[in-house]
């Protein structure tokens, strides 16, 4: 019986599988700062070192896939997650733990930088943008279900089999993406009139790193994701430390991070309908920088109405910091100087996001030592945000210069 789901939803459901692996730590810290002795800035770096092959690799994998094949490419990272995922299972230390974890960064790299290209081929043009929103949430609905279903894999199985059982699922999505999602194509007819020699990627690679548009999205998306994944990623921690229940910790955790994929469909469908890519961006970084200072600091209010305005502010950092990487998804399409550099432009955006999701967590995770708290984290989201918001204004003077 043949799936019905249509392929380029599948390619999102397959960086939500991806993304599961980037989340799956979040639930498990508590249990793995007890098991492998991991310290709090440890912690941190095994939340980002998942990120290292794309703060490298990004862009070059870009280029590389549109020569492998995008499908191909995808398959083959959804596969290398699935076998780093069942190896570390069986580590015994936070070290052994750390290099598969990067193991599994590349295998997320490959899995993730080729879906906004293979549904851009896959969906007629009028439907790029809304499509691209839709992947723009394949990474809060891989939280939100690692956070849901973290908890009680771990009180059944231990850290280790949600490891196994992360990595069998993958290996199942990517037998799927082989069997319904259509086999990569001949290259297009624009690749023959790429430049001459020896190493065309290099040409391309040239072009799309002297061109400003890569760089802004590149740094825009670095300014997201280094807030969203440190507040994300530490919330279960933060919260059960505040005397929750592991399962509601996750369960509180998963709907912040849920959320955020309304505001990636928005930005799809806002886009559509000619709202400004700046505005969009100016009012997700502007939320941002509110509601994640709010989240952390500390509140003149006691008990439960902290709690609940703390918890509203993280809601709202989430859900409205969604337009940004909705937005940012298409603006990279539109903004790579040619149509053979779409996908190291794509790269090289995916590289930026990578090197923010590497650096906050331990930077948050740091400051949260050094202070004995959590509550001077939201100046560091917040700093984020205000250089996303200051970075908008070069953005939107090269889109009013590609519109004149």
């Amino acid at each position: 019986m043949r799936l019905r789901i249509p392929p380029e939803r599948l390619v999102v459901l397959a960086g939500v599988a991806a993304a599961m692996h980037v989340a799956k730590l979040s639930t498990a810290l508590p249990v793995l700062r007890d098991a492998l002795g991991v310290s709090l800035v440890q912690a941190g770096f095994l939340l980002s070192l998942v990120q290292l092959a794309g703060m490298l690799l990004g862009a070059l994998v870009g280029l590389a896939a549109d020569g492998l094949g995008l499908r191909r490419t995808l398959v083959a990272g959804l596969l290398l997650l699935s076998l780093a995922s069942i190896a570390g299972g069986f580590a015994t230390s936070a070290p052994a733990l750390m290099g598969l974890r990067a193991l599994e960064g590349l295998g997320f790299l490959l899995a993730s930088m080729p879906a906004p290209s293979l549904i851009r081929r896959l969906v007629p043009a009028a439907r790029v943008s809304a499509a691209l929103g839709w992947w723009g949430a394949y990474m809060p609905l891989g939280t939100a279900g690692a956070l849901l279903l973290g908890p009680a894999v771990i009180a059944a199985s231990g850290w280790q089999g949600w490891w196994w059982a992360l990595g069998a699922s993958t290996a199942a999505m990517a037998a799927v993406v082989v069997r319904a999602v259509p086999a990569d194509t001949a290259p297009p007819a624009h690749g023959a009139a790429a430049p001459q020699g020896p190493a065309p990627w290099a040409a391309r690679l040239r072009r799309t790193l002297r061109a400003s548009g890569p760089w802004l999205v590149a740094a825009l998306f670095a300014a997201y994701s280094s807030q969203w994944l440190a507040l994300v990623g530490f919330l279960p921690t933060v919260y059960q430390q505040a005397g929750l229940a592991a399962g509601l910790a996750g369960a509180a955790t998963a709907l912040v991070a849920l959320v955020n994929m309304a505001g990636n469909i928005a930005a799809g469908r806002l886009l559509q309908r000619g709202v400004p890519a700046a505005v969009l961006l100016r009012i997700g970084f502007g939320v941002m920088a509110l509601g994640g200072f709010i989240a952390f600091a500390p509140l003149p209010l006691q008990g439960p109405a902290a709690a609940g305005l703390r918890y509203a502010a993280a809601l709202a950092f989430s859900m409205v910091g969604g337009l940004v990487p909705g937005t940012l998804f298409s603006l990279a399409v539109r903004l790579a100087p040619g149509e053979d550099t779409v996908s190291s432009t794509v790269g090289w955006m995916q590289q930026g996001s990578c090197v923010g999701q590497f650096a906050g967590p331990p930077l948050v995770a740091a400051l949260a030592s050094a202070v004995g708290g959590w509550q001077w984290s939201g100046g560091v989201t917040a700093a984020c945000a205000g250089a996303g918001l200051v970075l908008t204004l070069p953005l939107a003077q090269r889109l009013a210069r590609a519109a004149a």
